[in-house]
């Protein structure tokens, strides 16, 4: 669930999380903060690391106190072919507030549905990235990771 103020915009090579794969966009991202009057802003290692890329910041001071989520969940629902269909459900007070799905077409290289949100687009498009990653690099025990991936 990460912060519906949050844009990625690249993946964090550094090791931040002991388990990357598990976070809500599948891996770190660094990016910007969107939350109205810090738009732009670049949040620092610890902010990224406990609540940009978690969601439910409730400590994080640009947050706004008026908000429609504090967090947005994505998880893959089906593949078929190179169509893959994404769920997503924007959370207020860890409870579901707003859901759906988008798709996208990997063939064409183009969202077939998409969200209004510009942010909470952004976030599936890295969401689905590295969900192509983990499929083209599955992880195994015992495996050192290289420098260039998580």
């Amino acid at each position: 669930m990460a912060c519906p103020f949050f844009l990625p915009v690249r993946k964090l090579e550094a090791a931040i999380w002991a388990h990357p794969t598990r976070l809500p966009l599948g891996a770190g991202w660094a990016g910007y903060c969107g939350a109205p009057g810090h738009e732009g802003l670049e949040p620092s290692d610890e902010e990224l690391r406990e609540g940009c890329n978690l969601g439910y910041a409730s400590g994080c001071p640009r947050l706004p106190q008026q908000r429609l989520y504090d967090a947005v969940r994505f998880s893959v629902a089906r593949e078929r072919g190179a169509q893959v269909t994404l769920w997503f459900a924007c959370e207020v007070d860890h409870r579901p507030f707003a859901c759906g799905q988008m798709e996208y077409d990997a063939s064409q290289a183009r969202w077939i549905s998409s969200h209004p949100d510009s942010r909470i687009q952004k976030m599936a498009e890295c969401y689905l990235e590295s969900y192509a990653l983990r499929k083209i690099r599955p992880a195994s025990a015992g495996a050192v990771p290289s420098p260039n991936h998580e």
